[in-house]
């Protein structure tokens, strides 16, 4: 770890992606915030980080939700940065800019823009050099790697598991929606942005019956199907909760849940950050960046296929083009090895 750095009043920390990769960070982040609290912390990231962030205790003082930029942010219409948002970036007169987006092709050259007075990350051979930097090798955790960039700039970790705290808003909007959660409850949740990382409908749907307790599927709107799909293969009834919920009326949920089954996704890791246990399906490349880091509460479960079930293309050749195929390469996990992991998990609660 190096020293700190003299008269830091702002920083920037570049984070602009999904709320996996926000959760994961947030050890990082905090490590930052901790070892410079009397500083400004702005997150630059997207318009649903202000929302989320928005009240809500932790190490973040202020977002930045940027509009779409190449290499930046997730959206297909990515573009350019705009000259305006840069300006008005090197206007705050950031002391310290800290790259926790990735590799820094794209996001070395943005942050070197803002004009701040140090900056730190990663690089891959093929990105600008930051004056404090990393090499940027893929199979890392993701916790970790945040957290050993935090060190560049002498930020020690108070924490390696993620905490997000769950506020009285959080709660009254899942009031508001559900009313009050049985006792009990358990949360089924299919969704993955990559189809390739979904354990079958039918495989959660058998695992919900099996457990006995009352179930509710999680999805977002664009996910409604994948959710019907679940409720329907049930012979017990479930609840679907499906784009009704904001990120934090999800925390609020997950928080009321004996047990939360999921993919490698976002909600995963959101409800263990709240305290929930968790069972997460997991493709074995996927868990060596986005595993649980301790097994107490946090069961995954693995599928240690390498190649794509259909074609056969190389799932851990990282010069590999993707294949077009969406097949599941998690469904060889079985219901039986799920239900055993739930079981001894929900006889601790």
């Amino acid at each position: 770890m190096t020293a700190l750095l003299d008269g830091v009043r702002t920083i920037a920390v570049l984070r602009a992606n999904a709320l996996g990769d926000l959760v994961v960070a947030l050890p990082a982040i905090g490590a930052i915030k901790d070892a410079y609290p009397d500083a400004r912390l702005v997150l630059l990231g997207n318009a649903w980080h202000a929302a989320f962030l928005a009240g809500r205790p932790g190490p973040v003082d202020e977002v930045v939700a940027m509009p779409p930029i190449a290499g930046l942010t997730t959206r297909p219409e990515a573009r350019p940065a705009p000259e305006e948002l840069v300006e008005r970036l090197r206007g705050r007169r950031f002391d310290l800019a800290v790259q926790l987006h990735g590799g820094g092709r794209h996001s070395n050259p943005f942050l070197l823009r803002l004009g701040a007075r140090v900056t730190a990350g990663f690089r891959t051979p093929d990105a600008e050099p930051l004056d404090r930097w990393l090499p940027y090798l893929y199979y890392q955790h993701e916790t970790l790697r945040y957290l050993e960039a935090a060190a560049l700039v002498g930020a020690g970790a108070r924490e390696f598991e993620p905490r997000v705290v769950v506020t009285g808003a959080d709660r009254a909007e899942l009031r508001a929606v559900l009313g009050e959660p049985p006792p009990g409850l358990v949360a089924l949740h299919p969704g993955a942005t990559d189809a390739r990382r979904r354990w079958p409908a039918r495989s959660f749907a058998a695992v919900g019956d099996r457990l006995g307790r009352p179930v509710v599927v999680t999805g977002t709107a664009e996910e409604a199907d994948l959710v019907a799909e679940v409720t329907a293969a049930m012979r017990r009834p479930a609840t679907p909760l499906v784009g009704v919920l904001s990120i934090g009326g999800l925390a609020a949920l997950y928080e009321r849940c004996d047990l939360v089954i999921g993919n490698d996704t976002g909600p995963r890791h959101l409800a263990a950050a709240v305290g929930a246990a968790t069972i997460g399906l997991y493709w074995c490349g996927n868990l060596v960046n986005a595993g649980p880091l301790t097994r107490t509460r946090h069961r995954p479960l693995v599928s240690w296929i390498i190649a794509c079930p259909r074609c056969g293309a190389s799932g851990v050749d990282l010069r590999a083009e993707r294949c077009p195929h969406d097949a599941s390469w998690v469904a060889a996990i079985t219901v039986d090895e799920v239900v055993e992991q739930a079981e001894d998990l929900l006889r601790q609660s």
